[in-house]
């Protein structure tokens, strides 16, 4: 497709024997000559880089602008110290997830990165909400993530300052001969670091890093299987504007002070219903782990059923887990199924394959928090 976006590594992505295929508008390597399973697992027991420069990064700056964008996100941004990061939701008017995203004090701003997909859509609802009382800058800016449990002996080499930062802290540093920005955090469930950089100087960071012997480069394909064992969500999968924090499992991500009680409770869209099933768990689905108990992969928008067939769910991410040594998935189900232990039935082929209710991550996480 020759209308497709490029990042800045797309020349390097082709050098490296990389299979391209279309993600959220960009053309993105799926998996590179070592296969999907390898990279997996490679990251797992070593260290990967993964292209994440699709993603949208954004700054917002102006006055109390951690009170504006709790208008806009049930985070406690208030409350988030310089150099922290955190998780957040934007939230529509009926209490849907409109994007997930992090959320970075920077001192004289806030910096944002939200899905490709849905980066448009992000910074027009900032530009709509804020526009008029606060600076918004979209970035043109290369972002890297360097991820798995050797991922600090790489970076002691390189930046031994950044393996100061523990999980969620974020700071600004020379790397490899470049000013980058690096968070220590990911989406694999491994201990990481995501590293900011110009556009024109990505490549010559990448390959700085793919120099060091734990490092491979690692595409979507064991992206997406590594983030599925870390029990994650992936926006327009497991959570879309027609499922609610709560029914996400992502009750968490309202802090204390937004919910009813706190001091800044409230305030942000959707709060009426959101809260509403906070307080009073009457929502009526719920995002599960589940385990295949046979070795038949359960795929996305396999319907969930009861032993007599009665529907009682979908998956929403489904396949194998390498780490994990089984098929595993996350879906919705209602919630007198939603008890880890239970027994339910995916509908794969017309056969009804049995899958257990699980806790999730599926695999410890090997976040550094100090």
């Amino acid at each position: 497709m020759t209308d497709l976006n490029h990042t800045p590594l797309h020349a390097l992505h082709t050098q490296l024997g990389a299979k391209m295929v279309p993600f959220a508008g960009y053309d993105m390597p799926v998996q590179y000559p070592l296969g999907v399973k390898k990279e997996h697992e490679h990251t797992r027991e070593r260290c990967g880089l993964f292209d994440v420069s699709h993603m949208g990064q954004i700054l917002v700056s102006g006055e109390k602008v951690a009170e504006a964008l709790e208008s806009l996100i049930p985070a406690d941004l208030v409350g988030l110290q310089k150099g922290q990061q955190r998780y957040g939701l934007f939230t529509s008017t009926d209490g849907g997830i409109i994007d997930d995203l992090m959320v970075v004090n920077a001192g004289d701003h806030f910096y944002l990165v939200v899905n490709a997909a849905c980066k448009d859509q992000d910074i027009a609802h900032l530009r709509a909400n804020l526009g008029n009382t606060h600076q918004i800058d979209v970035l043109d800016r290369g972002l890297l993530a360097l991820q798995g449990p050797q991922a600090r002996d790489v970076m002691q080499r390189l930046c031994p300052q950044a393996c100061e930062l523990t999980f969620m802290q974020h700071g600004r540093y020379t790397l490899a001969g470049c000013d980058v920005w690096i968070s220590r955090s990911g989406y694999t469930g491994e201990d990481g670091f995501e590293i900011s950089v110009a556009a024109e100087e990505c490549q010559p960071l990448a390959e700085a890093l793919l120099a060091e012997p734990e490092v491979e480069a690692i595409g979507l394909g064991a992206r997406d299987s590594l983030r599925l064992e870390a029990g994650l969500c992936l926006y327009g999968h497991d959570m879309d504007m027609q499922t609610t924090p709560v029914e996400a499992s992502l009750i968490w991500a309202i802090g204390k002070p937004r919910r009813h009680g706190g001091e800044r409770a409230a305030g942000f869209p959707g709060a009426d219903v959101i809260l509403h099933q906070v307080d009073t768990k009457d929502h009526t689905r719920k995002r599960v782990g589940l385990v295949a108990e046979g070795r038949a992969p359960v795929r996305e928008g396999s319907l969930l059923v009861d032993e007599a067939g009665n529907e009682i769910g979908v998956v929403t991410s489904g396949g194998f887990g390498p780490s994990v040594g089984k098929p595993i998935a996350m879906g919705y189900l209602a919630r007198e199924w939603e008890a880890p232990g239970t027994t339910v039935y995916a509908l794969v082929r017309g056969k009804q394959l049995p899958m257990c209710v699980s806790a999730m991550p599926f695999v410890a996480p090997g976040y550094y928090r100090g």
